[in-house]
């Protein structure tokens, strides 16, 4: 059966190297080749994310360590910035922990800003708040620079933030930023299989963490600094993705993170163009789109053409391309368009090309 290429936000396609490396031969998890390999990608991770602090590995969706971030570091009442499906997703998922919890909601497609957290914040009665950088169901990606510098203002506010459709395609500077979790899920920009996650804490999140009740094992932040001091993880951890991520962070290394942050620009600026081309808008507000997938509006805005999603769906498919088209209350009012991980000029090129011939078919 011919292969289908994944232009959808996630997973994204893998290429043969990153499924090779990820059949490595299996090695014990708790002896010395697991750890030479962690090692060996822990000051890898640092660079990524220009943190002095150690990276952890989970065996998770980024689901299981947004969940482990506010079993961990809520004590008092999280504020959950919404403006998406998966942002607003977190509401729910605080509450499920038994959390108190409280939602900042703004339109699909607005971004979060500081203004609003700073007035939540300004109320004293929170102790933690949860971000999505690059909500994926709307293209959206909120001002993290301008939202992480409330941290200053509130230093005992824990700000965990879910880079998981940015992480490696913008430049994320953890200490910088001075924010206390950042995670990702490895299936989008990092162009790996689905099941690995990736996060740093802050000093003062693991001191938090070693005061709260109830948080768990399998997400105990305590457990995985503890266990990453010794390169090890807390729980048997899949092994072929750590392969596979250490051969993905060599590629990222080799390209140059600077080169890897101008491409993803570049081939989000094509599909963009591509959209004005063909008249059609975007759904995020202008100055806040993401540079890693384009949501182009069809309908769920005023304003551009429209077309058949379902239709371009099938057609792009026999192409050779699977797109997406739309997600959850904007499904087929919406559709999206990935450029994120190992994607190129000519490989989104082909992407264009081919949905140029859809368009005239319709």
């Amino acid at each position: 059966m011919a292969h289908v290429k994944l232009h959808i936000p996630g997973p994204v396609e893998v290429s043969e190297k990153t499924f090779k490396a990820f059949c490595s031969p299996m090695i014990g998890h708790r002896g010395q080749g697991f750890k030479d390999l962690y090692a060996k990608i822990q000051p890898q991770l640092q660079t990524l994310l220009s943190t002095k602090q150690l990276v952890y590995l989970s065996t998770s969706s980024a689901w299981g360590v947004m969940e482990g971030a506010i079993r961990n570091l809520v004590q008092k009442k999280v504020l959950n910035c919404m403006c998406g499906a998966f942002s607003d997703k977190w509401l729910d998922v605080s509450k499920r922990c038994g959390k108190d919890a409280e939602g900042l909601q703004v339109a699909w497609g607005s971004a979060i800003r500081a203004e609003a957290i700073d007035q939540k914040l300004a109320t004293g009665q929170f102790d933690a708040v949860t971000v999505i950088h690059n909500e994926t169901s709307t293209g959206t990606m909120s001002p993290l620079a301008e939202i992480a510098a409330l941290k200053k203002k509130y230093p005992d506010v824990m700000f965990i933030v879910d880079s998981v459709s940015s992480m490696s395609a913008v430049p994320l500077k953890f200490d910088e930023l001075g924010i206390d979790v950042l995670l990702a899920g490895t299936q989008k920009a990092f162009a790996l299989p689905p099941g690995l996650a990736v996060f740093a804490a802050s000093p003062a999140a693991l001191a938090k963490a070693a005061t709260t009740k109830d948080r768990g094992y399998y997400f105990d932040f305590v457990e995985f600094q503890k266990n990453a001091e010794q390169s090890m993880t807390p729980s048997t951890p899949s092994i072929g993705h750590v392969y596979a991520l250490s051969s993905k962070l060599d590629e990222f290394m080799a390209e140059g993170l600077d080169n890897r942050y101008a491409r993803h620009l570049k081939t989000n600026r094509m599909v963009r163009d591509w959209a004005a081309r063909n008249e059609f808008t975007l759904f995020p507000d202008a100055g806040f789109e993401s540079v890693t997938l384009t949501c182009v509006n069809n309908g769920a805005k005023p304003g551009g053409r429209t077309t058949d999603v379902a239709k371009l769906q099938k057609l792009m498919k026999e192409r050779g391309f699977l797109i997406d088209g739309g997600y959850g209350k904007i499904k087929g009012t919406t559709f999206r368009l990935s450029n994120m991980g190992d994607e190129t000029e000519a490989t989104i090129a082909q992407l264009i090309g081919a949905l140029d011939e859809s368009l005239k078919l319709i």
